[in-house]
């Protein structure tokens, strides 16, 4: 387990497969690497919260862990926790790897079952947190979503782990830039970090420790106010593997 809270915030992780539908990319393995499971299965935790806990969902995931090598718990809340003891149950795990969705739907309900505040503790405790998208956002002060409607809008509520907001698929759609540069101009959004497809960002705490991708040619990005203007800069990022 790490020495301190530990965030792997990502646009990627999970991919296609060659005999499941769904394997664990390297993003996935780094977060269990962090979280320093060794000499025995790491124990994940799937939250699918945001895609309303769909069951094929899941068992694509539970494939995934089983050719992975992981011991995979599910957390589902629709219709109602399939966990007696969310707490102890999360505090069992190495990482909490949460998929992507509707970031908006993921932290109404979360909040109605108290997870913010259980989450939070969990990753004092020092497992690690991490996740795609939706998953990702929510760590943040905030971002820009697609949970409202087709366009993208702002949500500001995000969990608040980190002291920035996020920006996931930078790369994927091109009206994901200018939203982000128009929110961070306008002061919805503070200083945003973003990533492209297949790219992750680890925090120790709440520093920004580095970018990791595991494709070549991805990126992330740190998106702020400098000299009253937006400026962006591309910031390093490791190939994992």
């Amino acid at each position: 387990m790490p020495d301190d809270p530990t965030i792997l915030a990502t646009s990627g992780g999970v991919t296609p497969g060659t005999r499941t539908m769904l394997e664990f990319g390297p993003l996935v393995h780094h977060a269990v690497d962090l979280s320093g499971a060794h000499g025995r299965r790491p124990r994940v935790m799937y939250v699918g919260t945001a895609i309303g806990d769909q069951e094929f969902h899941a068992h694509r995931m539970f494939e995934a862990a089983r050719v992975a090598g992981f011991a995979l718990t599910e957390l589902r809340l629709f219709p109602m926790p399939n966990l007696e003891d969310i707490e102890p149950s999360m505090l069992e795990q190495d990482v909490i790897w949460v998929t992507g969705g509707s970031v908006a739907n993921l932290l109404a309900v979360w909040r109605v079952h108290r997870l913010d505040e259980i989450l939070r503790r969990v990753w004092q405790s020092g497992v690690v947190l991490a996740g795609v998208s939706a998953g990702s956002i929510c760590w943040f002060q905030g971002g820009c979503t697609d949970s409202f409607g087709p366009e993208l809008e702002p949500v500001t509520n995000g969990l608040g782990f980190l002291p920035y907001a996020n920006g996931v698929h930078y790369d994927h759609e091109e009206r994901r830039r200018p939203t982000i540069h128009r929110l961070v101009a306008e002061g919805t959004l503070g200083e945003t970090l973003c990533t492209d497809d297949g790219v992750g960002l680890h925090f120790r705490g709440t520093e920004l420790v580095e970018a990791v991708a595991e494709c070549g040619g991805a990126a992330a990005y740190r998106v702020s106010i400098v000299d009253g203007a937006v400026d962006e800069q591309r910031l390093p990022t490791r190939r994992l593997g």
